[in-house]
């Protein structure tokens, strides 16, 4: 196993890591749902740092900068290329600035899913590791610990994002996002994929995204199983199931009188679907007792999800001093000083 940075602190303990700033960044609005570009850091900077200044308040130790689809190929799409350096520049830079306010807190770049590389297609492949290059090559010039390069759906994809951190020499995390099928899209099982990772030199692999805890923590033990470098577990904070196990294809079965405008709760309907905070802090717990180490939270993530996690294994954020307190609640609380008639409205209320 490499002895990088990132393995060094996860050997001594676990690291927590907020991800999920496309949907929160959205909920909160300053991000359009659908094209999911984070013009953030360009268009209200002030707030994509408060936001990594919330995230760390609650126990992420890893400010990751928020360039997931910050890529060329997006750029392209909603027609605004020539913001494609400034904009991952700009992320890169507001990670670093909230990193070094917190002592020992670590500053990671990312590459992401590109949704345009093709198994079959030589020159997509071409485009998408050029793509890759770039980015990383900012997050080097503007002093990343590490790399995070996730969601991946595709086994080569994962690959060559691993690759283009490796050219850097910078250390890798990569996390695959598989999708309903079980297996990554060009054919690799799970498990298999991530042992290839981290024979090819990642120093931390797993999942991240599209599955909630219920459907990912079983690849979880069996990724933690089949190797020997750090695991990484960041669900989406939906109930998937067996039947449902991305929140790609959840269904409302409440029967919402409003549904939403294009036929499915994702991406932008899936309020009902939450998880509470303890399910996300019962995964945690569960994981890290198996030996997983790396832990965050992704699509869907609140401050509260990650200050849940980070006490479930342990640690005591800043903002566990605001953690709950249901005692000296005023008619559900136990303390002596709570009147007993209004206490007796409970079942009523």
């Amino acid at each position: 196993m490499a002895h990088d940075l990132i393995t060094q602190r996860l050997d001594q303990g676990p690291l927590i890591c907020a991800e999920g700033f496309l949907f929160e960044l959205e909920r909160r609005g300053y991000l359009s749902a659908g094209e999911f570009v984070p013009e953030v850091a360009l268009l209200r900077p002030d707030a994509l740092e408060a936001l990594h200044r919330d995230f760390q308040h609650a126990g992420s130790d890893i400010v990751q900068a928020f360039t997931y689809n910050g890529h060329r190929e997006k750029m392209r799409v909603i027609g605004k290329e020539e913001l494609l350096e400034p904009l991952n520049r700009a992320a890169l830079q507001i990670a670093r600035k909230v990193a070094d306010e917190q002592p020992g807190n670590l500053m990671a770049g990312n590459i992401s899913n590109s949704n345009v590389w093709d198994p079959d297609d030589p020159e997509s492949q071409h485009s998408v590791r050029a793509m890759f290059d770039e980015m990383v090559q900012w997050a080097v010039e503007e002093g990343a610990d590490f790399i995070i390069g996730e969601t991946f759906y595709y086994a080569g994809e994962a690959q060559a994002a691993l690759e283009a951190i490796k050219a850097k020499g910078l250390p890798a995390v990569i996390t695959l996002a598989p999708m309903a099928e079980n297996r990554m899209i060009d054919g690799p099982g799970i498990v298999e994929t991530c042992v290839a990772l981290e024979r090819n030199g990642a120093s931390v692999v797993g999942l991240n995204c599209f599955r909630g805890p219920d459907t990912m923590q079983p690849w979880i033990e069996q990724i933690r199983a089949a190797v020997d470098c750090h695991v990484a577990a960041l669900p989406v904070t939906y109930r998937t199931t067996e039947q449902e196990p991305t929140f790609f294809n959840l269904s409302d079965h409440q029967g919402c009188s409003c549904p939403s405008p294009h036929g499915r709760p994702f991406p932008t309907a899936l309020d009902p679907l939450f998880c509470n905070r303890y399910e996300l802090g019962s995964f945690a717990r569960d994981v890290h007792a198996q030996g997983v180490n790396y832990l965050g939270v992704c699509c869907g993530a609140s401050p509260m999800h990650v200050r849940e996690v980070a006490m479930a294994v342990g640690r005591e954020p800043q903002g566990a001093q605001f953690a709950e307190r249901m005692q000296n609640h005023f008619m559900y609380g136990n303390h002596d000083r709570l009147p007993e008639h209004i206490a007796a409205l409970g079942d009523k209320a």
